[in-house]
């Protein structure tokens, strides 16, 4: 006897009781794209495949290394020096075997970005932290007209997770990084950005540890929470208001 196409798995079923048969049906034909899978990537594609998504494409080039285990999902003692897209791919598929899980072990750039094919996509999600490169995703990602741009702002030195909030691109207030962000595309006369709903915290960043100056400190307890508002977005993105439109579409207002 043939399967019932809208026939869902067990481990579904709570998430079908809430969003609905035909928000569960859009969640698994969505196509995902995400760039970064550290600290608040990883999460994100934790809460995408555990909500349903089955077509997920992650770029990372990293390899996970002993100051990823406080808080990245792929990193763990039996995983340091492995390839964390490829560490993220065998966990997700053990959640979804019939999912289209595909890692990417190579880094956006400028050059590179038409490898990606961004455009065949419903989702890019932007969670790298390279200033330039952050810059040129978003300004690219952001004029695709079929494609939704997702990004997170700077996660690091903040400890207060009831800080982390969702706006527009040109809205983000309170966030270093955003500020760079804006400096940099205002010189490529790219702003303002349409199409860019941005995971942020208004917290005031924590001095830096003055020992190494270069490095930001991170609490998983802050970049969870940025990946899984990012996941959070698409999910709730599949169920529609009373005007039709996306659920959280007016963030981007």
């Amino acid at each position: 006897m043939e399967r019932e196409p809208q026939a869902e798995e067990p481990w579904q079923e709570r998430t079908r009781l809430l969003l609905g048969q035909e928000a569960c049906q859009r969640l698994k034909h969505l196509r995902v794209l995400l760039f970064g899978v550290g600290g608040v990537g990883s999460w994100c594609a934790e809460a995408l495949v555990r909500s349903g998504i089955e077509h997920l494409t992650m770029v990372d080039f990293d390899h996970v290394s002993p100051a990823n285990i406080n808080r990245q999902l792929p990193a763990l003692q039996s995983t340091i020096g492995e390839r964390k897209v490829e560490v993220m791919r065998k966990h997700l598929l053990d959640i979804n075997p019939q999912a289209d899980i595909r890692a990417l072990a190579t880094r956006y750039s400028p050059q590179r970005a038409e490898e990606f094919e961004m455009h065949t996509y419903d989702y890019v999600i932007d969670a790298i932290d390279s200033l330039k490169d952050k810059a040129d995703l978003l300004q690219r990602a952001s004029q695709l007209p079929h494609t939704q741009l997702l990004s997170s702002m700077g996660a690091a030195r903040r400890s207060n997770p009831l800080q982390v909030k969702v706006g527009s691109f040109n809205k983000v207030k309170g966030c270093p990084l955003a500020r760079a962000l804006r400096q940099q595309l205002k010189q490529q006369g790219a702003l303002p950005l349409p199409n860019c709903r941005c995971v942020y915290s208004e917290e005031t960043p924590m001095p830096p540890n003055t020992l190494k100056p270069a490095i930001n400190g991170s609490l998983i307890t802050v970049t969870a929470v940025f990946g899984l508002t990012l996941a959070s977005i698409v999910i709730n993105d599949t169920r529609d208001d009373r005007k039709g439109r996306p659920y959280m579409a007016e963030i981007i207002q």
